[in-house]
């Protein structure tokens, strides 16, 4: 029970964290032009181009925090498997290469926000697994 808790609660925050610096602070910092709506797939698609560069800079770091954060604390609250953070790797995964896909972007921009989130997947599993305590013999 503890891992499925884990796992759903590093989810949740890698989910918190991506939207703190991708709409809390990427949005406040680079707003979006007058009449933009985020959270519409079609007039993101269509507007890509008048997004400000820092918006979409603070998207791949969102991604990237994400990652780490929610893989560092599925394996703090597990304290003793690492498929929670995998788990949780795997679908912050799926979910930025999704996002790669299925918006257009610049090149620069997908390939950045690609290896950035896959370089995440490997420091968060470097974090997490110091989280796990080996089982005394």
């Amino acid at each position: 029970m503890r891992n499925v808790l884990a796992t759903f609660i590093g989810f949740l925050f890698a989910s918190a964290v991506v939207f703190l610096f991708e709409t809390l602070i990427g949005h406040n910092l680079f707003p979006l032009p007058e009449g933009a709506d985020a959270m519409n797939m079609d007039w993101i698609k269509d507007n890509m181009d008048k997004i400000p560069l820092g918006s979409k800079i603070f998207v791949v770091v969102a991604h990237f925090m994400g990652i780490i954060s929610g893989m560092f604390l599925a394996a703090k609250i597990s304290k003793k498997s690492m498929s929670p953070s995998y788990i949780v790797g795997a679908l912050m995964l799926i979910a930025t290469f999704f996002v790669i896909f299925a918006l257009p972007k610049e090149l620069w921009f997908a390939i950045t926000d690609g290896v950035l989130v896959i370089i995440g997947f490997f420091i968060g599993k470097y974090w997490a697994k110091k989280q796990i305590t080996a089982p005394k013999t």
